[in-house]
């Protein structure tokens, strides 16, 4: 059953909290919302109903995947660090220029920086930056941007992550160019490269890391000396890393002596 547009507003403020606090009692959800219980008690049923939550003795569950990652991507955005590290990497961005960007949520937090940024709206160019990307949250976000025009890539959905990915994005990134890309992993040595998770992700990842002119990675600190199941490309690859203060200085040495022009912003690691 759809949400009609009188819900419409309750609901959103409904999922927000069941993303947050992973279950909801209807009292709970009466005090917060100031709806009656019999309205609480018909909204727990419906979202039951349409596998958005599991119902329990007075309240409901939040499955796993529906709320962990909608969740992630909203505590992110208020990660000082994270913002910071979008700011730098978004400011790289010339007006007029083909964008490129992964999924996650620093590159989400980049996106926005991107779209918001008064060089680009004002620039006069339109488009004023083009993104692609294969991440669906992204090009949710960018299509709504009159200054920006916004490539999807396609491709088998992941619900961990918002990405796109296997052979029909791969085919659609081998018909383009970039003139930056700003990409999120989920490690990075000077000996392994970059890497993340998911074979399927590294693969995409990959693709468009082959069709840039620029690689910007941008990381929190905690992700440096890491490495994860999948290669995206090596360290020689990249032309630029933007981290915070808590990246061990000895991994960004040894990124620097393979090439990686390191920005470290916020704290003291300017």
């Amino acid at each position: 059953m759809a949400v009609t547009h009188d819900r419409a507003p309750r609901w959103s403020r409904l999922l927000q909290l069941l993303a947050e606090r992973g279950r909801l009692s209807v009292a709970e959800v009466c005090g917060e919302l100031g709806v009656s219980e019999a309205t609480v008690r018909r909204d727990f049923n419906e979202l039951a109903a349409q596998q958005l939550a599991t119902r329990t003795h007075g309240g409901v569950l939040a499955t796993s995947v529906a709320y962990d990652l909608p969740a992630r991507y909203k505590s992110a955005s208020q990660d000082g660090a994270k913002q910071e590290i979008a700011g730098a990497a978004a400011d790289l961005v010339e007006p007029g220029t083909v964008v490129g960007l992964n999924g996650g949520t620093t590159t989400s937090a980049v996106a926005r920086r991107l779209a918001s940024r008064p060089e680009i709206t004002a620039s006069g160019l339109r488009p004023g930056v083009t993104v692609v990307t294969n991440a669906l949250n992204i090009a949710t976000e960018m299509v709504l941007r009159p200054s920006v025009r916004c490539i999807g890539l396609g491709g088998v959905a992941r619900s961990e992550s918002y990405e796109q990915t296997g052979p029909i994005a791969i085919a659609g990134m081998s018909q383009l160019w970039l003139d930056l890309l700003v990409i999120g992993v989920d490690g990075l040595t000077a000996g392994t490269g970059a890497t993340c998770r998911h074979d399927d992700e590294a693969s995409i990842n990959a693709a468009m890391v082959s069709r840039a002119t620029r690689v910007v990675v941008v990381t929190t600190g905690d992700k440096i000396r890491r490495t994860t199941f999948a290669r995206i490309c090596e360290a020689a690859a990249i032309d630029t890393l933007i981290t915070d203060p808590t990246a061990p200085p000895a991994a960004l040495a040894a990124l620097r002596d393979a090439g990686v022009q390191v920005t470290v912003v916020g704290g003291e690691g300017q």
